[in-house]
Formats: C-alpha cells, sequence, structure tokens
C-alpha cells in the first residue's frame, strides 16, 4: 500500500500547475479517476490549502448513484448550490476547468459561451454538446503536459479523465503555434471546429466511458435527455460567481456588513505576485474615516476586474491623450467598458492602494498587472489569507455593529 501511494504521489511530478492543484483538492475516486466534490472546488478557489487532511474516499457504483439522485435539477439553482450540496457531489477534472473560465467571464460573455455550447443553433444545449467540452480541454490539457515516464503520464491521464489516451477521439489540430493562450479561447475556438470535423459526431463514443457527474445531471436530468436553455445557463454563471465571491467576503466580515479597506486590499493582493504589501496598504491610512466595504461593491469590482481586458482599451485612450488617470476618468472608464458604475469610496479605496506615488493619480500600469494576476487565482501563485485587522478597524466595526 505504502509503494502504491508513493506511485501515486511521484505522479505530482508529471502534473501541470492546474492538475496538481485539482490532485491537491480533490478528495473523491471512482474507478480510477480523481473528483472533487462541490466543497472542494470551493476550498481550491478560495483557500491556499485544504482544510480537511488529505484522504481520499472510494466510492461505490451504489453510493455515486445515490449521491447523483439527490442531486437538484438546474431550475433549483441558488447562489448556495454548490455550499448546500456539500460533499454530496462529484466534479469532473474537465468540469473544474470549465467552471474556473466561468469565474473570470464578465456577463455579457455568457451568451458567447452558451453558443459555443449550442453547435447546431437551436437554442438549446443537450448533454452531447456539451459532453464535446470533455475531449476540448483533455486536448488542450495534451499540449501542455510535461514530458516524462509515460507510463507515470498514463497513469496520471487514468487519474483526471477516466481513460488512458489511446482510448480517446481526437480533435483536429494545425500545430502548437496555434494553441490559444488560455482554456476559454481553446474552447472558443475549438467548438467551433467541431461544426465541421467529427468530434461532435463521436460524442457518444467517449461519453460511453465516462460516468455522470453532479454538472451532467444538474444540466441534463438524471435520464441525460433534458435541455439546458439559456436562460438557466445564465442564471447557472451568475450564481457561481456570486457564491463564491460571497464566500470570500464572509471569511473576512465575520457575520457583519462590511469588510475593512484593509481587508478589501489584503482580498485584492492574495493571488498576486505582489511580495511586499505594507507599501500598498500603508497608504489607506491617509483615508480620513474608515467607511468598510459593502458586499454589492466588493462584487461591483470583481464584476468589473472580469471585464478587464476592455477596461485595459479604454486605459489606453487615455495613455495616448497624455492625460492623467484621476478618480473620474478610473469611474468613466469602467463605465464605458464595462456599464458598471462604482462608488465614490469604492474607487477612492483603490486609488489609496494602488498610488504608489501619491500624487492622487493612478499608477494603472502596475494596477492592470497586479489585477490580471488576481483575475487568474490559483494559477500564478498564492498568498496565505492574513487575519490581521488593525485594532482601528476592529474597534469601528463594534461601534458600528451596536
Amino acid at each position: 500500500v505504502t509503494e502504491e501511494r508513493s506511485d501515486l504521489e511521484d505522479l505530482h511530478l508529471y502534473a501541470t500547475p492546474r492538475e496538481q492543484r485539482f490532485r491537491t483538492f480533490a478528495s473523491l475516486e471512482f474507478e480510477g479517476q480523481l473528483y472533487m466534490t462541490p466543497y472542494d472546488f470551493i476550498q481550491a478557489v478560495t483557500s491556499d490549502e485544504p482544510k480537511r487532511a488529505k484522504k481520499r474516499r472510494s466510492l461505490s457504483k451504489q453510493e455515486l448513484n445515490q449521491i447523483l439522485m439527490e442531486t437538484p435539477p438546474v431550475w433549483k439553482g441558488s447562489s448556495k448550490l454548490f455550499r448546500n450540496l456539500n460533499d454530496k457531489g462529484v466534479i469532473s477534472y474537465t468540469e473544474y476547468l470549465f467552471l474556473l473560465c466561468i469565474l473570470t467571464k464578465p456577463h455579457a460573455g455568457f451568451r458567447i459561451a452558451f453558443n459555443m455550447f449550442d453547435t447546431d443553433g437551436n437554442e438549446m444545449v443537450d448533454k452531447k454538446e456539451f459532453l464535446v467540452l470533455q475531449e476540448i480541454f483533455r486536448k488542450k490539457n495534451e499540449k501542455r503536459e510535461r514530458k516524462g515516464d509515460e507510463e507515470k503520464r498514463a497513469m496520471l491521464h487514468l487519474q483526471l479523465y477516466g481513460y488512458h489516451p489511446s482510448t480517446s477521439s481526437v480533435l483536429k489540430t494545425e500545430g502548437d503555434d496555434l494553441v490559444p493562450r488560455s482554456y476559454w479561447d481553446t474552447l472558443r475556438r475549438s467548438t467551433s471546429q467541431a461544426l465541421f470535423s467529427d468530434l461532435a459526431e463521436r460524442a457518444d463514443d467517449f461519453a460511453s466511458s465516462l460516468s455522470d457527474t453532479t454538472l451532467l445531471v444538474h444540466f441534463f436530468g438524471k435520464k441525460g435527455k433534458a435541455e439546458l436553455n439559456f436562460e438557466d445557463f445564465y442564471r447557472f454563471m451568475d450564481n457561481l460567481q456570486t457564491e463564491v465571491l460571497e464566500i470570500e467576503f464572509l471569511s473576512y466580515s465575520n457575520g457583519m456588513s462590511t469588510i475593512s479597506e484593509e481587508d478589501f486590499a489584503h482580498v485584492l493582493l492574495r493571488y498576486t505576485n505582489v511580495e511586499n504589501t505594507s507599501s500598498y496598504l500603508e497608504n489607506l491610512r491617509t483615508i480620513p474615516e474608515e467607511k468598510g466595504i459593502t458586499f454589492d461593491e466588493f462584487r461591483s469590482f470583481f464584476q468589473f476586474l472580469n471585464n478587464l481586458e476592455d477596461f485595459a482599451i479604454a486605459m489606453q485612450m487615455y495613455n495616448f491623450a497624455s492625460r492623467s488617470i484621476g478618480q473620474d476618468e478610473f469611474k468613466r472608464a469602467v463605465y464605458v467598458a464595462t456599464g458598471l458604475k462604482l462608488s465614490p469610496h469604492l474607487v477612492n479605496t483603490v486609488f489609496k492602494i494602488f498610488d504608489v506615488d501619491r500624487d492622487d493619480q493612478l499608477s494603472y500600469k502596475e494596477f492592470l498587472g497586479i489585477m490580471k494576476d488576481r483575475l487568474n487565482r490559483g494559477f500564478r501563485g498564492y498568498k496565505p489569507i492574513q487575519r490581521y485587522t488593525t485594532f482601528k478597524s476592529c474597534v469601528r466595526k463594534e461601534l458600528y455593529s451596536r
């Protein structure tokens, strides 16, 4: 048993960062394939390490069927779906990648995502169309696989996908130079490719070797015959984004309606390459009165981050015009690029954090670089959650609660 465990741990050396993250948090195994529970997924995107001891549970067919039988239909979804399911659910590796894509997409991109799945254009997505995702992400992952022991790579492939590479269908590609930078780009390009390839036609072949999951049952019913419309798909994506943000917010708010400006800064800088946060936090101490950041402000800022590329274009326009970026310019650029109106207090807080020169102007290039790291949560390095809050902040919270 010890030797077998050692072999499995050795596989980590052959895994990509995303594969390593998935394997670290996945707590279930069924017929050789690893799965996350909904609780595992939430932990993987909000925590640095699993809060529970890593001890994978092997599911029987009966146990898996019981879990799937208790999965609610998509019309019963909510922003507490993953928390309510907790350990009663199974999420595959490719679904993990899909869920990560959702967390970083603007609402305007939800329709694009739906249309990418809807390969026959009938305004509905069926299970077969959705399963094309499995092959697209698997093929993308093969482009990034680390070279090494073929036997170990085959074992890792079995853990992540439930079958060996030789038994899977192949997505047509034209060379490594065309591999896009993100899984979202891969999905966008490859689903259109599926329209004129044999990938969609062969979906039944690889689907027969896969077990049903919580997402598949949630979207397409226990018999797999239901179809997913855009309204339900949009609601699922919006709920997932909201749920993850709620969990992050609540981890700092301690049951109150706001988090401190300093805690907000910690959240922003957590998944970035910023090593020394003290200079950013020091600027916040010049705010005359701490008001706190509400959840609505918190959510609106992260919805803005999901539109960061459009915002960067607006910033370039100011740069070309040699105009400085003050708070009014920042708010206007956010609104033009995203349609979101950020509160004056939230904008002032962001400026205090990123005004490294203390000239009341945004160091926007640094801001964009750091926020791109934050947007790619979990894959450009982890920053531990810092639980300290200033004494002043604690006192004010206590006073406001009375």
